[in-house]
């Protein structure tokens, strides 16, 4: 899990002042505490392992955007104002926009090829600018996503045309642009007001998010990621590499290894948190489609007029991202 540049981290990290008495990190995050959302788990669980580690360290977890917004949590952690955070990356793309690779449609397929990414030349690449940016990463985790509508069901590119909808990061922006769609950003823990308030008429994120803000109240249908998952997102647990940097080598290692655990968790859930969306969705009266094999190649032709072209021309290492991305198997 771990890449190179993590050598480096801690071997500047041994070199700090480390901290003689005990340390309370802070960690910050969008979703609602104690809703059993996978991301919000993930970093529960980095609290209970380093309280076991007993190494004079202990997490207090502020969900729910109680101490910061979530398009401001990148900016906090990258400049030590919290010590640790779950984040969408892509909500960084504005200051890094290679950041937008990681939510760039088709481009991850499945959870099994999501898990070798991690381990790709495509992710040493990402984590190297989030690390010259000033945080490091604890656990990967890429969660899938679908669509959901209060107005009919998105499918087809042409189904989409007219829709005033939500997307996570400017890469679907462009696609859905291109399939004739109005655009309404915000962050997925705004979907529920937008289209309650007839602001959206639906939005696209991830299977977590989908159920935690119970989006089902609002939605008439629901595209799951079923066999073409147009949809993933890297949401990853980062931490400030300026607090990691004071800690001891104890309490480093200990972050360490309760980050390679709630890596690990999140690996075995990641699948069921699309079946509890379609189940949830089902429960709540919502109907509930997949897109088919004709629908999805009809989306990636338009991403790859839209969203790769621009990504490839505008980011300076972006045709470098996307032919690492491809090349892993």
């Amino acid at each position: 899990m771990r890449t190179a540049f993590y050598t480096a981290v801690c071997t500047a990290a041994l070199t700090a002042p480390a901290f003689a008495q005990d340390v309370t990190l802070r960690a910050s995050h969008q979703w609602p505490g104690g809703s059993g959302d996978v991301r919000d788990e993930m970093v529960q669980m980095i609290g209970e392992e380093v309280a076991k580690a007993d190494v004079g360290l202990a997490v207090q977890v502020f969900p729910g955007e109680s101490l910061f917004k979530a398009k401001d949590q990148w900016g906090a952690v990258t400049k030590g104002l919290v010590d640790i955070t779950a984040l969408p990356l892509d909500y960084a793309s504005g200051r890094h926009p290679e950041f937008s690779a990681t939510l760039m449609p088709g481009l991850v397929g499945s959870h099994e090829r999501a898990q070798r990414l991690n381990d790709s030349e495509f992710m040493d690449m990402i984590k190297e600018t989030i690390n010259e940016a000033g945080a490091i990463v604890l656990a990967d985790a890429w969660l899938a996503g679908g669509f959901v509508s209060s107005e009919q069901c998105i499918t087809s590119p042409e189904s989409a045309a007219g829709q005033t909808l939500r997307a996570a990061g400017p890469a679907f922006e462009e696609m859905l642009v291109g399939a004739g769609a109005s655009i309404s950003s915000m962050p997925s823990s705004e979907i529920y007001t937008g289209m309650q308030q007839n602001v959206l008429d639906g939005a696209n994120t991830s299977s977590g998010s989908l159920v935690s803000y119970r989006i089902y109240e609002v939605s008439q249908c629901l595209t799951e990621p079923g066999e073409n998952a147009l949809w993933f997102m890297y949401e990853p647990i980062l931490m400030s590499k300026m607090s990691f940097d004071r800690l001891s080598e104890e309490q480093q290692q200990a972050l360490m290894d309760a980050g390679d655990k709630a890596e690990e968790f999140f690996a075995a859930e990641a699948a069921k948190l699309d079946e509890m969306l379609v189940e949830t969705y089902r429960d709540a009266g919502v109907e509930v489609v997949e897109m088919s094999q004709e629908n999805y190649d009809a989306w990636l032709e338009i991403a790859q007029e839209t969203s790769y072209a621009n990504f490839a021309e505008q980011v300076p290492n972006g045709q470098a991202l996307i032919d690492a991305a491809r090349a892993v198997e």
